[in-house]
Order: C-alpha cells, then structure tokens, then sequence
C-alpha cells in the first residue's frame, strides 16, 4: 500500500493488522531514507540504528516469504521513500494498491511536523511516479482508494478494496485495540499518538484545518497529482 504522510495510512495499516490472516509490516524503507537523505526527523538516529537501512536486504525480505505463515503481507510503504537510486524491478513481485487524500487535509498536518513542507515531502509526485509503473508493466490500473472515502463508509469502501485485491473482507478490520504494537516502527512515539487512541476509522472532522498562506502555493502544486489518481478511485 503506496502513501504519502499524514493520509489514514497508520490507521489502515491498524485495519488489515486486525485480520488473522495478515502480517503488517510499517514502512521498512524509512531507515534507508533516512540514513541517505540525512533528513532531521524526529528520531532519525534511532530509526536508522534499529530499522534496516539497506535497501536491497530490505527488498529481499519484503519480497521473500510472508512472516508467521500468514495468507496476506500488508506492507506500509510512504511513496517518498522510494528514492530514485533504488531499482524498481522488485515491484512487479508484488501487488500493489494507492491510498490517497486531498492535499487540503494532508499539508495543516505535515505543515506542524516539518517547518515549510515541500512537493518531495508530501510524497505525491512520487506516488503517481509509482502507479504509472505498476499500470504499466501490468496493464492494469491498481486499487486506489481515497481516504475520504474511507472514513464517510469504512465497511463498504474495505469491502471492494478487498475485491479489488482479490482477497475476502474480514469484519475484524473495522475495529482493533488502542495502544501500541509491536510491528510498529520505532518512530511510534513521535507520529502515532493519535492512531494509538483509536479503536476504528473515525469521521472526518467537519471543520478543516487553517490552512496557513505560505502552504497555497504547495496546494496548488500538489492538485494535479492528487487529481490524477482520484479519477481511479474505488466506490462502493
């Protein structure tokens, strides 16, 4: 499941980590971004410590055989981490789905992590990057799902989500324990604080987030990759 930050991807992550049948795996190219970009996030050091942070031992494990026996690999992977330097031939061993969300909800809250986000931090250009490789060498176009869309109806939209990955709906997905898990990252601490109290997929708020002025610039740059994934979107 391909992302950006800030768009339901934890909580989705929570949902298919629900289900009997799944292992999740959360973001298992984030110590290589990090170690490569030298990006000042919160914790980097311990993430690249703890994490594996080459690329290529982890896409020999992602692509080896699911953990525990299980039917299903979820892997939570943020579309900015697929850095251009790493080869993408591994991706046609998987199936591959998109999670999106409007850019209006996302950039508030990636503005109050990181001091002027910019195009490479919101992950979008990277994840239509990703879909056109997918819908190429398959000739096919992959789920995506709006997180919108989700949190208006999260048993109809997991419902021909599942269809679309030719997987059966499970019900548990629809609700899991608050609290931590041990398949989160180590940077838990510092993102997760509001997933950690959730027991399911909560409404949208009605009332939207400031968006700051020195973010409308960014919000236009970011439209038409939003808008070129949306018209793909599941319904149920």
């Amino acid at each position: 499941m391909w992302s950006g930050p800030r768009n339901l991807s934890t909580a989705l992550m929570r949902s298919f980590g629900s289900r009997a049948d799944a292992f999740v795996t959360d973001e298992p190219l984030y110590a290589h971004y990090l170690k490569v970009t030298g990006l000042a996030h919160p914790g980097a050091e311990e993430v690249i410590a703890t994490h594996e942070h080459e690329w290529k031992r982890a896409v020999d494990w992602l692509c080896g055989p699911v953990p525990g026996a299980k039917a299903i690999w979820y892997q939570k992977h943020m579309t900015h981490h697929l850095l251009p330097q790493i080869e993408r031939g591994w991706l046609e061993r998987l199936t591959h789905a998109f999670l999106l969300r409007d850019p209006r909800e996302v950039l508030p809250s990636l503005d109050a992590k990181f001091a002027r986000p910019n195009l490479a931090d919101t992950g979008m250009a990277q994840q239509l990057e990703i879909f056109e490789f997918v819908r190429e060498r398959t000739g096919r176009i992959p789920p995506v799902i709006d997180a919108a869309d989700l949190l208006r109806d999260p048993p109809g939209m997991l419902r021909v989500l599942c269809a679309a990955l030719g997987i059966e709906f499970d019900a548990q997905m629809l609700r899991w324990p608050a609290g931590r898990r041990d398949t989160d990252g180590v940077w838990a601490k510092h993102w997760y604080h509001n997933v950690e109290k959730s027991t399911g997929f909560a409404p949208e708020r009605e009332q939207r987030a400031a968006l700051g002025a020195h973010l409308e610039p960014l919000l236009e740059e970011c439209r038409p990759y939003y808008d070129a994934l949306h018209v793909h979107r599941l319904r149920a």
